[in-house]
């Protein structure tokens, strides 16, 4: 003969179904939310600064003078001493700052530039491949340079170019080394973050027996490939550097 269900035991049952839903629901929102955010922002907290601090300086010029001027205690003659690091010995030395200042004191601002996913994407060939092999460069292993690696990704406008950091430094002590550009004579990397022609930027950091890396491309603007395929290296014939392209 079967015993009867008790009430209490039904409610029971119930009750620990109802939690185990609960805690599968809200752990499913909890994974949904992750992804979300990983999606809304692909980009480490490197890259994200990196491109804030070259915005920083083209929309508000004088007030990133201002960082450069404290570093003025720092030189003596053309060693830079850095506080909690080894000094580095520059190639021109005070001068150099003293002319970035000066520069940044009498620029116009101009408007920021936007992060594209394509072009990121396209500069970050580069940094894996050069985390891995220790070589430096805007020319990859592969023959390529930022156009053809940008191209994998979307179509870019005119002009392109791309600006390379070798170091460990933060964000803006990277856009500063830029900015300085100590023993460029053309001032290139300077010239590529003040020119209003540059819309959108590709940033991409990582490792590097160096300390670390960063490769900004950027570019009159990108068209984005409908599903962007990765990067694959290609034959080491690269094709002819378009007009827009430069290098410094």
């Amino acid at each position: 003969m079967r015993r009867p269900v008790s009430v209490t035991f039904l409610v029971t049952c119930f009750s620990l179904l109802l939690a185990s839903q609960t805690l599968h629901d809200a752990n499913a929102q909890k994974l949904a939310a992750a992804n979300a955010g990983a999606s809304a922002n692909p980009y480490s907290a490197l890259e994200q600064e990196v491109m804030n601090e070259i915005n920083l300086a083209r929309t508000r010029p004088t007030e990133f003078a201002a960082f450069l001027e404290s570093l003025r205690p720092q030189f003596a003659g053309k060693e830079y001493r850095r506080p909690g690091k080894p000094a580095l010995m520059t190639e021109e030395g005070a001068p150099a700052l003293e002319e970035a200042i000066k520069f940044l004191r009498a620029a116009k601002p101009v408007p920021a530039v936007a992060m594209s996913r394509g072009m990121c994407a396209g500069a970050r060939a580069l940094v894996e491949e050069q985390s891995l092999s220790g070589a430096t460069g805007h020319r990859g292993a592969d023959g390529r340079f930022c156009e053809q690696r940008t191209q994998s990704f979307g179509a870019w406008a005119d002009p392109i170019g791309e600006n390379l950091n070798y170091s460990d430094d933060t964000a803006r002590e990277r856009v500063i080394t830029l900015l300085i550009d100590d023993g460029v004579a053309n001032r290139g990397h300077r010239q590529r973050i003040f020119d209003p022609k540059y819309k959108v930027v590709g940033d991409a950091c990582g490792g590097h027996k160096i300390g670390g890396m960063c490769a900004i491309t950027f570019a009159g603007g990108f068209t984005d490939k409908a599903a962007p395929a990765k990067a694959t290296m290609k034959s080491a014939n690269a094709p002819a550097m378009p007009s827009g392209a430069k290098r410094f």
